[in-house]
């Protein structure tokens, strides 16, 4: 079981990185497919001239991993209130909060603490580890260099990568839009821990979401198709880690619900006055 977890969810996404970096990095696959969408008589990517197209997908577009981690750092804050008001100690002010429907949303709050704190952990991490690979490898956009009428030169990631110091002005590598889409994906390790029935659903509509905003950016000129799935590979990692700290692979293994219940039915199997289950 440990095996087949970590094959899966470490195992797939080291292996499409190889994908990625051989397809893409070594080859002209990118350059090939950018050039499919630059206009060399006019020296511009059409869409990316297009304003109501820029404010679809990159300024309005960001709305929802920005809303969703508004609402995870509030949750988790509020998450600290409902220990302090202490109903029990003081029922005026428990009642005056259950009269206002607030109580109900403390108590949520309360509840899933860890998770609106992890989905605010994750976000920070994802964003933090996206910020570090485009600082250490300087890499510059299609639209900003030679081959697209700009004036900095093409070069890959892994030629000018640097650990411990910045390694230039070029902030293009990996995909900062895709990853914002990409980030969603801490929901699911949510979904995951409860085996909501639409985890799944979670799953790839983030992927879509991120995948998405990233291909928006390379219609524009702004980055190369690999971008994007460097992003994804990289958010899922933090993702898939901030999970494993917050969570244990135990309860992303065999989720919450299911071991409740498995529990609950071993107990009851185990009494012997226990009634039939009806079930």
């Amino acid at each position: 079981m440990n095996s087949r977890f970590y094959a899966y969810n470490f195992g797939i996404p080291l292996i499409c990185a190889a994908l990625v970096f051989f397809m893409f990095d070594r080859t002209n696959i990118d350059i090939a497919f950018s050039n499919l969408l630059y206009d060399p008589l006019t020296h511009t990517f059409p869409l990316d001239k297009i304003h109501f197209f820029e404010q679809l997908t990159h300024k309005w577009a960001r709305i929802i991993p920005n809303w969703t981690a508004e609402i995870a750092l509030i949750g988790a804050l509020l998450s600290f209130l409902w220990p302090l008001v202490k109903p029990e100690k003081h029922p005026r002010l428990g009642g005056f909060l259950q009269r206002s429907n607030v109580a109900p949303v403390l108590r949520f709050a309360a509840e899933h603490r860890r998770d609106f704190v992890f989905v605010v952990v994750a976000f920070a991490i994802c964003t933090g580890v996206i910020h570090f690979l485009k600082a250490h490898t300087s890499v510059y956009c299609p639209i900003e260099t030679t081959l697209y009428g700009g004036k900095m030169a093409r070069i890959e990631w892994y030629e000018n990568f640097q650990l411990f110091h910045e390694a230039g002005d070029g902030r293009c590598w990996p995909g900062g839009h895709a990853s914002g889409g990409f980030t969603m994906l801490a929901l699911y390790f949510v979904a995951r821990r409860y085996q909501w029935r639409f985890s799944n659903a979670v799953l790839w509509g983030s992927l879509l979401l991120g995948f998405v905003y990233g291909t928006t950016r390379v219609l524009q000129g702004w980055h190369y198709m690999s971008h994007t799935f460097w992003a994804g590979i990289f958010v899922w990692l933090a993702c898939l880690l901030t999970a494993l700290a917050f969570y244990g692979r135990a309860r992303l293994d065999l989720p919450v619900l299911q071991r409740k219940q498995a529990a609950l039915t071993g107990s009851q199997s185990n009494t012997p006055d226990a009634p039939p289950s009806l079930s």
